[in-house]
């Protein structure tokens, strides 16, 4: 049970109500997520604009949704693993992607690159050592992808640790452990 207000979008004030409507549009529901999130609509504002400006990246939907899959693993977000895992079948990864990514690979060498390092911004609070960067960059990552990936990898820790917080009630289907995870 989430230990925190979730927001019923029926009775929240107009302007939360108005974001919660475009997401309702969009998703054809609204996420526990952004139920939390509507308690400051501030909040749930930023996020759907960030969010949104990402997807007009350098990177892909496709990627993007990657890299949520090795963040949400790395940081153990059960809500994000199950969310993301449904976004990412809906642009197109087949299972066995998405099961990669939440290890940080993937079937080519760059998305590898990417999730790699995203994983080491994970591990590392983002104190990456230079040499990380300079792998990053032997890998064809531009000082413009190295930066879309520090801000999804910030994006996707904020929700992870909003959930991990509020102990978000799973509202997508559930996502098995990885073998040999604890």
């Amino acid at each position: 049970m989430t230990i925190l207000t979730m927001i019923d979008p029926a009775t929240a004030d107009p302007k939360a109500k108005a974001l919660l409507s475009g997401v309702e549009k969009k998703l054809g529901m609204t996420p526990n997520l952004v139920r939390l999130l509507a308690v400051n609509p501030t909040v749930l504002g930023a996020y759907l604009n960030f969010s949104s400006a990402l997807t007009t990246g350098c990177l892909g939907k496709r990627v993007h949704e990657q890299i949520a899959l090795t963040v949400a693993e790395a940081s153990g977000c059960n809500y994000c693993l199950a969310a993301h895992t449904a976004s990412a079948k809906k642009a197109g990864l087949a299972a066995m992607d998405i099961l990669a990514a939440r290890v940080g690979t993937a079937s080519d060498e760059r998305t590898t690159a990417v999730l790699s390092f995203a994983r080491k911004l994970v591990a590392h609070l983002g104190r990456v050592p230079p040499e990380d960067i300079a792998e990053a960059k032997a890998a064809s990552l531009g000082d413009a992808e190295i930066v879309e990936i520090t801000a999804a990898v910030a994006l996707n820790l904020f929700t992870n640790y909003l959930n991990l917080t509020a102990d978000t009630e799973i509202d997508f289907p559930p996502v098995a452990k990885l073998a040999g995870a604890a």
